[in-house]
């Protein structure tokens, strides 16, 4: 499988549990870094009606190999039923802040 950098965006409740969910998966290595943002409001279509809420937004930076198991943690630890997992690839950018996320993350069949 081929190893790319990508920028993965979740949204969580409260700024607690994106901290709870950043810590936990740059402890496994499944994330280099995370930033949060927030509060910020969103409106969504859920069970037929259109909801506001304040959430804040988790950008995490990792590469598209780990794309599942960080999308399968993120759904064990996450509080919603449905919980956005969003993954873009990183076109360009820094070749040392790219080096960088690559050494902070699980080696393949770590």
């Amino acid at each position: 499988m081929q190893r790319h950098p990508i920028v993965v965006l979740v949204t969580t409740s409260d700024k607690k549990e994106a901290e709870r969910i950043s810590h936990s998966l740059l402890n496994e290595k499944l994330i280099a870094c995370a930033n949060i943002i927030g509060p910020v409001h969103s409106l969504f279509r859920w069970a037929g009606k259109i909801e506001k809420v304040r959430e804040y937004v988790v950008l995490m930076k990792s590469r598209s190999d780990l794309f599942e198991k960080l999308s399968e943690r993120v759904k064990a630890l996450h509080t919603y039923d449905v919980p956005e997992i969003i993954a873009l690839p990183i076109g360009q950018g820094s070749l040392e802040y790219l080096k960088w996320i690559d050494s902070s993350l699980e080696l393949p069949n770590e």
